[in-house]
């Protein structure tokens, strides 16, 4: 039998090492970068066309490479950071392996252009698919200039799963901040297609962060600064009030390089309990200096990945400064007394409610409209005080004044063609009912059916019922827009303005009149009708944070996305006290939804005790 083991072709190696290094554009200019950055530059510039697809450039002020480190530079493993292994734990470069430039040359064609610092002439060299197609004399600039194209032209089966240019720019843009966060003594600059994306100056960090992320920052950040013989942590924290619930910014770097690190991470979140409400995420940008012997990179190929030597005490360590920076910050939390822990106190009065209770059904009035609710304004006056505060039945309110312009807004909501169930719809579904609606904790509304008992969450039901309003006046492009007295401004990340392009057709029928000031800047110039006292700035930047975490394009799903996060905003809040009549319209409208169930992201709205299973409790 004859031998059937053979060492591979350096091309297909350096193939199959390119599947772990180079993953997509974003890896090309994260190595680059770090090449650039770690060959002494102090202004890169990046250039790309068709997201990276087509042409990534990068050009340096680095000190550059002679004409047979330019050869060299593209062998595996050929590297000039280090020359013996105990170098690996002592490392003071980004780049080590020698893996990057033969990756990327094994999967595009390459072109480098690179002159040394005081030399006469430099080198120009082209190399495609692993193999070297020329190498001439060129009268370039000092520094080095990467021109990479046509990214995996030899690896379909790779190009056709990269993903719409609208991804992999977010992409590139994020591994570009994650390089300029570390570096704010670096002139860096991302074009895409000719246009300006970010040009960022030499700077301090404080006003890196700002350049970068938006001068909204500057009164968000908190300065962190704790020292010992272990680790010098230094950076930034966002004050507690700024907490988001998505598109939170968190950032961990180590000796000039970014990492994730999920137990430091819990270490913040922990000095934020209490302060912020659970769901919500705090922003932070902390940076650890190590003794280089002390953590392993070398455990991933994007590096990202870092073992400490001594976790625990710096988990303590960065435990106690976050919480010293809170502390001394005059940051003072908004508390909320609308937990789930509020005092067990009976929303009714059993002797005051007798003539309540005779009512032989529910009784459906127009007033209250789940569909079109009144402003967070008068929901507070009209529900009366937060926090689970005892209601009386006998509190008089002028509802008359409250739903004076009821048939001027069902006119309006006729014209534009919205079906508001009648009332004869909504009493057919409760012809069963044979008592009134309690509220329980302020939070769950019980009420009585032939069937047995059921219990409804009044937030869940109220974005049900306001999703499937808001889905179909989407759809059908009939949304009405408030227009506001005082434009808002609001600013977001190159990140998200390259999503944004995608949602402004739809937000625009969801009733959001925006206008482009450029820069990644938006005049807010109306809102949809029934959102006013809303935080329009937040929601639309939840709201394009969450398309870029679900990643669709898909315009029904951009729809719904959209209608689901309006509807959460202007639900009814756990916490809110709620009339009898209130409570009948809202479970009323509730079961003329398309799916009186579930959410529309799969959370339980109601459950139903039958009358058999109460029978067996009581046994």
């Amino acid at each position: 039998m004859s031998d059937i083991i053979h060492l591979l072709p350096d091309s297909i190696a350096n193939q199959i090492a390119a599947g772990e290094v180079i993953q997509r554009p974003a890896s090309v200019v994260k190595e680059l970068m770090e090449n650039a950055l770690d060959a002494g530059a102090t202004c890169i510039q990046i250039h790309l066309k068709d997201a990276g697809k087509t042409l990534i450039q990068v050009v340096d002020n680095g000190k550059g490479m002679s004409e047979t480190d330019a050869r060299m530079a593209f062998e595996r493993h050929a590297t000039s950071k280090i020359s013996k292994a105990e170098d690996l734990f002592s490392l003071h470069t980004m780049g080590f392996r020698g893996e990057a430039l033969a990756s990327i040359a094994a999967v595009a064609q390459v072109e480098l252009k690179t002159r040394l610092k005081g030399a006469e002439c430099g080198t120009c060299l082209k190399i495609a698919g692993s193999k070297l197609e020329s190498v001439e004399l060129d009268p370039c600039a000092e520094g080095s200039t990467f021109s990479v194209k046509n990214l995996f032209f030899n690896v379909p089966a790779r190009r056709k799963f990269l993903k719409s240019n609208e991804t992999e720019l977010r992409h590139i843009i994020t591994e570009f901040e994650r390089v300029a966060l570390v570096n704010p003594s670096i002139a860096l600059s991302l074009t895409h297609n000719d246009a300006e994306i970010l040009n960022l100056p030499e700077s301090g960090l404080r006003q890196r962060i700002i350049n970068i992320h938006g001068k909204v920052f500057n009164q968000k950040l908190l300065p962190l600064e704790a020292e010992s013989s272990l680790v010098k942590i230094s950076g930034f924290i966002g004050r507690p009030d700024t907490a988001t619930k998505r598109g939170a910014l968190q950032y961990f770097f180590v000796n000039g390089r970014f990492m994730k690190h999920p137990y430091f991470h819990k270490a913040v979140i922990q000095a934020y309990e209490q302060l912020i409400a659970p769901g919500e995420m705090p922003s932070y940008f902390v940076y650890f200096s190590v003794a280089p012997e002390t953590i392993d990179v070398n455990i991933h190929p994007t590096k990202t990945e870092i073992k400490f030597e001594n976790e625990l005490p710096i988990w303590q360590i960065l435990l106690a400064a976050t919480r010293e920076t809170l502390a001394k910050s005059s940051a003072i939390p908004l508390l909320d007394f609308t937990s789930d822990e509020i005092l067990d106190i009976p929303v009714y009065n059993p002797m005051t409610d007798l003539e309540t209770r005779e009512r032989p059904k529910v009784q459906v009035s127009s007033g209250y409209n789940p569909f079109n609710p009144p402003s967070p304004s008068s929901f507070s006056s009209a529900y009366g005080n937060r926090g689970g505060m005892p209601h009386s039945s006998h509190v008089e309110f002028d509802w008359t004044q409250l739903y004076e312009n009821f048939e001027s807004e069902r006119e309006t909501l006729s014209q534009n063609k919205t079906e508001i169930p009648t009332r004869q719809e909504e009493m057919a579904l409760f012809n069963d009912a044979l008592m009134p609606c309690y509220q329980y904790k302020n939070h769950y509304i019980v009420t009585s059916l032939k069937s047995g008992l059921a219990l409804v969450d009044q937030h869940r039901a109220h974005v049900r019922i306001l999703y499937e309003q808001y889905q179909k006046s989407i759809s059908q492009h009939q949304g009405v827009s408030q227009q506001m007295l005082f434009p808002a401004i609001v600013d977001f990340t190159p990140s998200e303005n390259t999503q944004l392009p995608l949602l402004l057709e739809d937000l625009s029928f969801a009733g959001f009149d925006l206008s482009d000031l450029g820069g990644g800047s938006y005049s807010i110039n109306g809102i949809p009708a029934g959102m006013e006292g809303t935080d329009c700035v937040k929601l639309l930047k939840e709201i394009v944070v969450k398309s870029i975490e679900t990643g669709s394009k898909a315009h029904e799903d951009v729809c719904n996305m959209i209608a689901f996060s309006l509807a959460s905003a202007q639900a009814i809040p756990i916490g809110k006290t709620l009339s009898a009549e209130e409570m009948d319209h809202l479970v009323a409208s509730l079961f003329v939804c398309n799916d009186s169930n579930y959410t529309p992201d799969g959370k339980l709205i109601l459950t139903i005790f039958s009358n058999e299973e109460l029978e067996k409790r009581f046994r």
